[in-house]
């Protein structure tokens, strides 16, 4: 039998069929479950993204844009799924929160109409905040169950690097465990993306706007990812309980795969970043090709 290859498992550059996918895993555990809520809230994600959603701005960051909302939106439904079938008693309001909360996680990065000085890369250091805000607007705004979703900004804050997870005191183990799946899945669906290499060469110019001054250019982002990953590896354990194991589980029982591809998609893109660190240092532009993504940096200096 030819092998699944991670990548091509979902079109994850259609958000219909994300979406499709998502609801095909949830439909694995409660086949009744009233899916509603979550398309209408994917949906509206996906037209303030596209600068389509009222008193809001197009995206304009191409790291934290709606494929990260999507890569996000998808490894959340997988952690749920993997931690369902180890035995994990997460309720259908718990699944509506998690997946709504990974959909929302980014939304600070966006600018309402009338910010209109740069881009919202300028929020990196307060988007969590951001997220938390335009959530409860929305919460308001869409008449939802402000009792169902109380727990929101606890959740949303574990996407922070700068957050202590393991300080934090949840209201309930179900919350707790959503958050670290949230902060898991933040994690695990930009770096496992196919274009994450490529994608980190926008990131430089997102942290740059927006204060970030620990990289001298993009070459020095791209060394620094190295140590970046082996940071991820030691949260993914201290911070966030190992929950990123529950992904094997889920692609067990849906792909009938026993392993955990966002890890492996994630080690071969370290590995061929440092191939191209020893090799093609001076070149490494040319060597960063998926999707045609760096041709529009070619006018930008290095």
């Amino acid at each position: 039998m030819k092998e699944i290859q991670f990548s091509r498992m979902v079109d994850m550059g259609d958000p219909q069929r994300v979406l499709d996918e998502v609801r095909a895993i949830i439909l694995m555990m409660f086949p009744e479950f009233d899916f509603d809520t979550v398309e209408h809230v994917f949906k509206d994600i996906v037209r303030l993204f596209h600068g389509e959603y009222p008193g809001y701005r197009k995206c304009n960051t191409e790291y934290h844009d709606l494929k990260h909302a999507t890569d996000t939106f998808l490894a959340m439904a997988r952690l749920i799924h993997g931690a369902f079938v180890d035995g994990e008693n997460l309720t259908r309001e718990n699944i509506n929160l998690g997946l709504i909360c990974a959909l929302i996680h980014d939304t600070g990065y966006i600018q309402t109409l009338d910010d209109n000085v740069g881009t919202g890369a300028k929020y990196i250091h307060i988007d969590s905040k951001r997220s938390i805000i335009f959530m409860e607007k929305y919460i308001a705004d869409n008449g939802l169950s402000k009792e169902d979703f109380k727990n929101y900004p606890d959740i949303l804050t574990c996407t922070s690097l700068e957050t202590k997870v393991n300080e934090m005191k949840f209201k309930s183990r179900q919350i707790e465990l959503l958050g670290k799946m949230l902060g898991t899945a933040d994690l695990l669906g930009q770096m496992a993306d196919r274009t994450y290499l490529e994608k980190l060469l926008f990131l430089f110019y997102e942290f740059r706007e927006g204060g970030v001054d620990e990289y001298d250019n993009e070459l020095d982002l791209l060394k620094k990812t190295i140590d970046f990953y082996a940071m991820a590896r030691k949260r993914f354990v201290s911070e966030l309980d190992s929950i990123y194991e529950y992904m094997r589980y889920h692609f067990k029982v849906r792909w009938k795969v026993d392993r955990n591809l966002y890890i492996e998609a994630i080690e071969s893109h370290i590995n061929y970043l440092k191939f191209i660190l020893e090799n093609h240092e001076g070149g490494y532009r040319d060597h960063l090709k998926r999707d045609g993504m760096v041709r529009k940096l070619n006018e930008k200096p290095k």
